[in-house]
């Protein structure tokens, strides 16, 4: 058998057990004197695979050239296994040539709300959050000179992306940012009727909590005016309180004071 026909099995194969995968219940990690943050030998080898799996969609992610409209090549934040899925729109003209996700301006206000209500930096919120987006490359611009919104077509080819990776992560929380992701996974007419709230969600045969968050892009004032200002707040307030992003934060704490590494 050649090297292409024996990728094209291992890739069959690796997409098979993802679909059929069942994950066992997350261990939580608490402090104690003398305690040790271990997983367990059946929870390494699950994490493993997990990540195995999710190296080799990012790998094929990155090869997608499904759109003939896009501008860009996808744009993906890493294969970081999580139980925390940040969901965007689509990337901007800056993010393909920085090869990351919320790269300009909208980003640095993403992250400042983290850092402000999550006490999660940028760094900290980029290692152990998967980004993923409704579409993962540039649209470009429209004719009024702002970002073109991606059509319906692009957004269902793009949709298998999501759902795999629903499936490989298996996330208890995902946070989607702005109207058009919202949309993938509720529906949203106004956006004051699912800020500052939080639903639960299935997707991909996955059940799972989601928050919402307006986009923090500057050519909205939504999110800096009554009553956008108090729902964002509360929104935020939800995202901090969640146990699927207390316990990433307690664990890298916890291991930080123990000198684990």
């Amino acid at each position: 058998m050649d090297r292409s026909c024996l990728q094209s099995v291992e890739d069959k194969a690796l997409d098979h057990v993802a679909n059929r995968l069942i994950l066992p219940p997350r261990i939580g990690f608490s402090k104690g004197d003398g305690e040790t943050f271990s997983e367990g030998p059946m929870l390494s080898i699950m994490a493993r695979s997990r990540q195995e799996m999710l190296d080799r969609h990012v790998a094929r992610l990155l090869r997608c050239r499904r759109c003939p409209r896009m501008k860009s090549t996808p744009v993906s934040g890493g294969a970081i296994v999580s139980d925390v899925m940040i969901v965007g729109q689509a990337p901007g003209p800056r993010e393909p040539v920085l090869q990351r996700p919320f790269a300009h301006t909208a980003g640095k206000t993403l992250f400042r709300w983290f850092e402000e209500f999550c006490g999660i930096d940028e760094a900290a919120v980029r290692s152990k959050f998967y980004f993923a987006a409704v579409c993962r490359c540039f649209p470009g611009k429209n004719s009024g000179g702002t970002d073109r919104v991606p059509g319906p077509d692009e957004v269902r080819n793009c949709s298998g992306w999501m759902d795999a990776e629903i499936e490989i992560l298996q996330p208890r929380l995902v946070i989607p940012v702005g109207r058009l992701a919202i949309m993938q996974f509720i529906d949203c007419v106004k956006l004051e009727a699912v800020i500052g709230r939080r639903f639960r969600v299935e997707r991909a045969a996955h059940c799972f909590d989601a928050i919402p968050l307006p986009h923090p892009s500057g050519a909205s004032p939504w999110h800096k005016i009554a009553p956008g200002k108090e729902l964002l707040r509360r929104a935020l307030r939800l995202i901090a309180r969640h146990p699927a992003v207390t316990a990433r934060t307690v664990r890298t704490q916890a291991i930080a004071e123990s000198g684990y590494r």
